[in-house]
């Protein structure tokens, strides 16, 4: 079945229609991954937005249901060059066409992805949709033009609180749409989770006398959470340690008093070099998906000092909090597939946890 990517700007890529063949219209995003597009798939930041990989060849090692990031898919859409229809690998147990039909997921293959990322790039991310009707331009760009990503953090925060035993630390991990490997590498470390919807209010998180406190990542743009930023403000005001990641740094950054912006084009894939400033300077290779970030600038020094930055433009990647057991991160040092450079932030936030301030 034919398709077409339209965007906001009035360019028109025509295509195959993988997956669903509903229209739908999304915020228009790539990633340059050369793996990892069922975490992509899976991972709640991408709420809101439709995905396009810049890898030429996806699908290649089918569907692995335990590298999920959570339950299910978020993405609105599904942009390819090519998708590859027959997988080879001993652990794979469906197709990515059929996990995106079973999810009805759309999506679009056989346009220039390459080209779709320059546009991007130059222009900025931009809205689209993707389509297998023959709908009229001004219509299709009326109805883009209209879009926004929304509230996207209540759709994909858990519904209610869970725990997950261990011997170790008490860790309250506060969800935005928390990846599933966040929760595992605590749990891998011993701690003893509990996971809490992001309507919980921060009297009710420490109330269960937590050793540390977890800001996940998530979807959107980080001031449409106002309340969220609140019960933040609270914790912030706590002595509980507490390590922020993605969603979670910016929402601590706003809560502090600074400000965050909308990037260009944002940063998603899986080799963004990161600089630790607050060790021997070290560059971890790193995996990323955000597309706003703190002004550093509005960083109250009194406050917070930049923790990491990015070695590529210079753009704020964490921050420690002075005279508080706090650090943040815009990275994922959880990321699987991807590097694993920046996974000791886990065992920095057990030293918090067992020793105090950093």
């Amino acid at each position: 079945m034919k398709a077409s990517l339209i965007l906001e700007d009035g360019t028109v890529f025509h295509g195959t229609s993988i997956g669903s063949g509903r229209t739908v219209v999304s915020e228009i995003v790539f990633n340059t991954s050369m793996t990892g597009y069922l975490e992509v798939l899976t991972d709640p930041s991408y709420a809101g937005q439709a995905v396009c990989m810049t890898w030429p060849l996806i699908g290649n090692y089918g569907i692995c249901a335990e590298d999920m990031e959570s339950a299910g898919p978020w993405t609105d859409g599904f942009i390819v060059r090519e998708l590859s229809r027959l997988p080879s690998n001993f652990r794979s147990e469906e197709t990515i066409q059929h996990f995106l039909e079973k999810n009805d997921i759309p999506g679009i293959s056989g346009i220039d992805t390459r080209a779709l990322t320059r546009i991007l790039r130059e222009k900025g991310t931009m809205n689209g949709m993707i389509t297998t009707e023959d709908i009229r331009a001004e219509e299709a760009l009326s109805r883009i033009r209209d879009y926004r990503v929304g509230q996207v953090v209540d759709r994909v925060t858990c519904a209610s609180a869970g725990e997950f035993p261990g011997s170790g630390p008490r860790v309250a991990l506060f969800d935005f749409g928390a990846k599933r490997d966040i929760r595992d590498n605590l749990l891998k470390r011993g701690c003893a989770v509990t996971v809490w919807p992001a309507g919980t209010s921060a009297g009710e998180i420490l109330a269960g006398k937590p050793d540390g406190i977890m800001l996940t990542n998530g979807p959107g743009d980080p001031k449409d959470n106002p309340r969220i930023i609140r019960e933040i403000a609270k914790l912030y005001e706590s002595d509980v340690p507490i390590f922020a990641i993605c969603l979670g740094h910016q929402l601590m950054a706003l809560a502090t008093g600074a400000d965050t912006y909308k990037m260009k084009y944002g940063h998603r894939g899986g080799n963004h070099p990161v600089r630790d400033l607050l060790g021997d300077g070290k560059v971890c290779i790193t995996s990323q998906n955000h597309g706003y970030a703190v002004d550093i600038s509005t960083v109250d020094p009194a406050v917070a000092r930049p923790a990491f930055e990015n070695v590529n433009d210079g753009t704020n990647e964490g921050l420690a909090y002075e005279g508080k057991n706090i650090f943040t991160v815009q990275f994922h040092p959880e990321a699987c597939p991807g590097p694993q450079d920046a996974n000791y932030l886990f065992d920095r936030f057990m030293k918090m946890m067992r020793r105090g301030r950093i």
